[in-house]
């Protein structure tokens, strides 16, 4: 046990050590240490307040913002049951809570364990009476009773064998509109090649985990992904590799399709042969895909949802909502807010949406994932404040 306990205690230090020598040399900000500590071992901020919320956040006009549930340490990804309750992944607590707002007034009454003991849980979804949950190295179900918001029988693994090893063992998971069940796997590294060709890819399986397939590749960590609802297309957010500087290269948000290949390690932003990589030894078999939008440098863009806004103020015809979890590989911090993308007859452009993590001084909170409840509303997931906030329109709920 002793053992154990001393190696996170070794990787601890040695973090330190090399983080202190890069705050040194001006590389990057004494804030990204704790970044990197909450990136790698879920360390927390200090816990946001009905008081930050008010008075430090901005939306844009026509919204407002709420604390929905405080004190949840390691809140990652969020998904609805059909009855309206909210599941939140956590896992570097290995677990699913269930949060209930019981008398509808914007603030959860009750949070509870749905499902404890998952090695590193993060993305979830249901398919008819199951739910589904990624964890490092499987992905496994368990029937859900939503009405009662409880789990019936047995959790089964139903694909195994996964790697969960390096920097981005995290997996998501979403059904498509095609039935099929899409896993992302992030890449061991910050860049190399993958021993296992399944890392940085997007893959597909049928609901009982069979079929498998690799349906994408050369995507970093695309742990985000949504299918638009106006276009029909699979949208995934990826984060660029480090090291290369604050403002290259840049994070992504790609159209994914079937057998394409979208350049990582070989290639950043808009298709920019890596430096540290030389050329791709299937150039004659394969063409990298560019993005369709550019984030900033190492903001780190994750969940990612398409939202219906149909009672939204003009100009959010057609949006998707992106958390950018912010950087920590940067001299300067950047990122820490959600943007909104609208996409247009002359392509997508961002604007802020839900900002003020970082004021200048100080970072308050990294958001994580965005949910769009049955209410209408918008639910946003951070990791480093340990909340989940509610976004509405100006007068109530969106019923």
């Amino acid at each position: 046990m002793k053992k154990l306990l001393l190696v996170p205690l070794v990787l601890v230090l040695l973090l330190l050590i090399a983080g202190t020598a890069l705050v040194v040399s001006g590389t990057i900000a004494p804030s990204s240490i704790r970044m990197a500590l909450n990136v790698i071992f879920g360390v927390a901020g200090p816990s946001v307040t009905e008081k930050t919320v008010s008075q430090r956040y901005q939306l844009p006009y026509g919204f407002k913002l709420s604390l929905y549930a405080k004190d949840l340490p390691g809140s990652r990804f969020l998904r609805f049951t059909a009855a309206g309750d909210l599941l939140v992944s956590r896992p570097h607590k290995g677990d699913i809570m269930i949060l209930r707002d019981t008398d509808n007034n914007g603030t959860v009454d009750i949070k509870e364990p749905l499902i404890e003991g998952l090695n590193r849980p993060q993305g979830m979804d249901f398919k008819d009476d199951w739910l589904y949950i990624a964890e490092r190295e499987q992905v496994g179900r368990i029937r859900f009773d939503a009405d009662s918001g409880k789990t019936v029988g047995d959790y089964e693994a139903i694909i195994t064998g996964l790697t969960g090893n390096g920097n981005h063992w995290s997996k998501t998971l979403r059904f498509g509109p095609d039935g099929m069940l899409y896993l992302s796997q992030g890449s061991t590294c910050n860049v190399c090649v993958e021993e296992d060709d399944r890392r940085a890819t997007m893959m597909r399986f049928n609901a009982d985990g069979s079929g498998g397939e690799i349906f994408a590749t050369g995507l970093r960590n695309s742990a985000g992904f949504d299918w638009s609802p106006f276009d029909g297309g699979l949208y995934a957010t990826d984060n660029g590799r480090d090291l290369l500087g604050d403002d290259f290269p840049p994070c992504e948000l790609n159209l994914v399709e079937q057998d394409h290949f979208y350049g990582w390690p070989y290639f950043n932003g808009d298709n920019t042969p890596d430096p540290d990589m030389g050329q791709d030894p299937q150039a004659g078999q394969r063409s990298p895909v560019a993005p369709v939008h550019g984030f900033r440098a190492h903001n780190a863009p994750l969940g990612m949802s398409f939202i219906d806004t149909g009672n939204w103020p003009q100009g959010y015809e057609k949006t998707a909502l992106i958390a950018l979890h912010g950087s920590w590989n940067r001299s300067s911090p950047d990122g820490y807010k959600v943007v909104s993308l609208h996409f247009t007859d002359s392509g997508i452009t961002e604007q802020d949406f839900l900002s003020g993590f970082y004021n200048g001084d100080d970072i308050s909170g990294r958001p994580v994932d965005v949910a769009q409840g049955p209410d209408g509303a918008i639910y946003v997931s951070d990791d480093y404040g340990v909340a989940v906030y509610l976004v509405s329109l100006n007068g109530g709920n969106q019923n």
